[in-house]
């Protein structure tokens, strides 16, 4: 079953000049489906700041249920972007400051706080110093030194394996350990004031960093490689590495808020963007494999705020992805006529098209598609 919202004949309007039309978005979104046996789909398009184009196509669930621009789907590690985005208006608000180490915020020791399942096991880090090296700017740009999450250790204890700030490894216990600087240094309520400085403000009803019970009225669950269907996890607690429902009604109007620099200032919208740390990696995980010979590295590719930032054929671009075992998510954008793609997808084995649905619907841009998926079989994906 196809679903397609548009948001006015405006909108419609407006894409159209851009050259994307209601047909090519759901040309792209059946073609996917058929593809890659995927079962649910969303897209969103976005051209000069505005959202021209939301669309839902297939089922959010095992009994057939339509999968719609309203309907509740995990957001996965989209949810690092908003924080970061979130962080720079703290920035601005000189709440915290970028290159400030952490432990100007912290009341003692970040080893001395006992281990909490909401953050981190922070004791494992006692007799290494170098955590009091880490700043804002190295953890949202995965330069921490950090495994994505300390069950990835071979031991389960949490270590840093490089100096902070030195490369690039993909770690979610960066972002939550910023989480914890800013929920137990500076005192704030980082799901609720995420809520209260972005969601509401824009109009995102139906998006939250913990679960609403209102979410079960319409609400995807998830399909893995097999086919199997695994239901949506209620998370109970706000983690900003990941913990986010949305919708793509609802996430596109973030994504055009980000591209227009909303409530941020022009300082703050640009830090997010700006190459902060090469990445020196073939793919994106196992996040702490060993760099490439320089020969093979992407010269272009770097860690933006909660991004990746690249140069392609319209100029500077930037990309995020959110992924479980079922749940398959991606966004990439042009800053050049502030343009994106979004892709929410309650059924992993969509992420082989993603590429060249992007690549379709924006043109060339750029993305990293192979570094992102390893080696995964992408469909048409340069």
């Amino acid at each position: 079953m196809l679903r397609l919202l548009l948001s006015s004949s405006v909108l419609l309007a407006q894409g159209a000049d851009a050259g994307v039309t209601r047909a090519d978005v759901e040309r792209e979104a059946e073609q996917a489906l058929r593809d890659t046996g995927a079962r649910g789909l969303a897209i969103a398009l976005i051209e000069d700041g505005k959202v021209v184009h939301a669309g839902s196509f297939g089922v959010r669930n095992a009994a057939g249920a339509p999968l719609e621009t309203d309907t509740i789907m995990y957001g996965a590690s989209l949810t690092k972007a908003v924080f970061a985005y979130y962080v720079m208006q703290l920035v601005d608000d000189k709440r915290i400051a970028l290159d400030t180490p952490i432990d100007r915020y912290l009341a003692k020791p970040l080893p001395d706080y006992p281990a909490d399942p909401r953050y981190g096991p922070w004791p494992d880090l006692a007799g290494d110093e170098r955590w009091r090296t880490l700043t804002p700017r190295v953890l949202l740009s995965h330069g921490g030194g950090f495994p994505n999450f300390e069950w990835d250790e071979p031991d389960g204890k949490l270590r840093i394996h490089f100096d902070p700030g030195s490369r690039y490894a993909y770690s979610g216990t960066g972002i939550i350990l910023l989480q914890f600087v800013l929920e137990q240094g500076l005192g704030l309520d980082v799901g609720k004031d995420i809520q209260r400085r972005i969601f509401d403000p824009l109009g995102m009803a139906d998006t939250s960093l913990i679960w609403r019970p209102t979410f079960a009225a319409n609400l995807a669950d998830g399909f893995d490689v097999a086919g199997k269907v695994e239901p949506h996890d209620e998370r109970s607690k706000v983690r900003a590495a990941g913990s986010m429902d949305t919708t793509i009604a609802d996430f596109a109007k973030f994504a055009a808020a980000y591209v227009r620099g909303w409530g941020l200032s022009a300082s703050a919208r640009a830090e997010l963007v700006k190459a902060q740390l090469p990445i020196t990696t073939a793919s994106q995980f196992p996040s702490l494999q060993p760099e490439a010979p320089p020969a093979q590295r992407r010269a272009d590719l770097a860690a933006g705020l909660g991004v990746i930032v690249f140069d392609g054929p319209q100029g500077r671009g930037f990309m995020k992805g959110g992924h479980n075992d079922t749940t398959g998510n991606s966004w990439v954008c042009v800053e050049k006529g502030r343009r994106c793609v979004i892709l929410l997808a309650n059924d992993v084995r969509a992420e082989p098209a993603f590429g060249r649905i992007v690549e379709t619907l924006i043109g060339p841009t750029g993305a990293p598609w192979r570094w992102e998926y390893g080696g995964m079989t992408l469909l048409g994906a340069p």
